[in-house]
């Protein structure tokens, strides 16, 4: 079957592998779409994955090949999360699911940028879900990205009527704006891009900035870190008031650059990372795509499988917001 591979550099090479057979339980699903996530390029970029690896997550796919304790059949259109945790360790005892062993050493197989994969029982158990027929593949291929979104947001204990700060605009800060407009918060966005700043008005943000003015400063109740940007560790601490919250929810170059323990401690400031999501999150996502909460349509280009490089380059190059590959049909 085709695929496209990493190499050590910073594309994707077009392979001829072997299809994954189903032998035991779980099943064999064939891509209809697999969504860029910014991880697959942090992989790239940083030469994070391993050689002969197939990226890709956000996947949509029909079910062909089935063996199963589930109510799965052949034929189902279903989206997945790509890891499962064990629920029983203590990660898991304390929802922290994502530092779970088994939930780092499970995987789809072999992943997204291909055109069949295999999934697990356990992913049939826990985190497959059926699409909605009024969902477009398109726009459930949004279920995982909204649903680490969600799990950040549920994190970060949010209230209605609460203020929060976005610092990034990129496809993640446009849905955790909207994720926290169906919480009922009131959402400021900060993005270098005006063309950014317009589209988060265009999507209900209350207020959006390239420069956050400075009579708003230690006024937000929540601050979202999501651009990877060392200058943004700063940026929130300015914005952030004190006793609130600041999520971080983007890795940055240097490990060097940290939040300074003086600022923590005598603000009473609240500084914690969000990364993946559980499959209830998973499951709430879907349910805010199928209600309309969730607009993705300005947000998304569609590449064929085979203009896969293409679409990390407009990605990297910020000439578009998320690419969405189609793979199948």
């Amino acid at each position: 079957m085709k695929a496209y591979i990493y190499n050590n550099k910073y594309v994707l090479d077009s392979a001829d592998i072997e299809k994954p057979e189903l032998t035991g339980l779980g099943a064999i699903v064939r891509i209809i779409g697999c969504g860029l996530c910014g991880s697959d390029i942090v992989k790239l970029k940083h030469n994070k994955a391993t050689e002969g690896n197939v990226l890709g997550h956000e996947i949509v796919g029909v079910i062909e090949e089935i063996n199963t304790n589930t109510g799965f059949k052949v034929g189902n259109r279903i989206v997945s999360g790509h890891h499962v945790p064990c629920y029983k360790c203590a990660y898991c005892r304390n929802q922290s699911y994502s530092m779970c062993s088994e939930f780092k050493s499970s995987n789809i197989i072999p992943g997204g940028f291909c055109e069949y994969i295999y999934l697990s029982e356990k992913h049939l158990e826990d985190s497959a879900l059926i699409i909605p027929k009024n969902l477009s593949d398109l726009l459930a291929s949004f279920t995982e990205p909204v649903a680490c979104c969600l799990r950040a947001v549920r994190r970060s204990c949010i209230k209605e009527g609460d203020s929060a700060l976005i610092i990034g605009l990129g496809s993640i800060g446009l849905l955790m704006g909207q994720v926290l407009k169906s919480f009922g918060a009131s959402v400021t966005g900060c993005d270098l891009l005006d063309e950014r700043v317009n589209l988060a008005l265009g999507l209900g943000f209350d207020e959006a900035y390239m420069e956050i003015p400075n009579d708003l400063a230690e006024s937000f109740d929540k601050v979202f870190l999501v651009s990877g940007n060392e200058k943004t560790i700063p940026l929130s601490l300015k914005y952030v008031r004190d006793g609130g919250t600041i999520n971080v929810f983007a890795s940055v170059e240097s490990d060097s650059i940290g939040f300074p323990n003086n600022e923590i401690y005598y603000r009473d400031l609240t500084v914690f990372g969000s990364y993946s999501p559980a499959s209830l999150d998973l499951r709430n996502a879907l349910t805010l795509l199928k209600k309309g909460l969730i607009k993705v349509d300005e947000l998304v280009t569609e590449y064929p499988l085979d203009n896969i490089n293409q679409a990390i380059e407009d990605t990297v190059s910020n000439k578009i917001i998320k690419a969405y590959i189609k793979i199948g049909s």
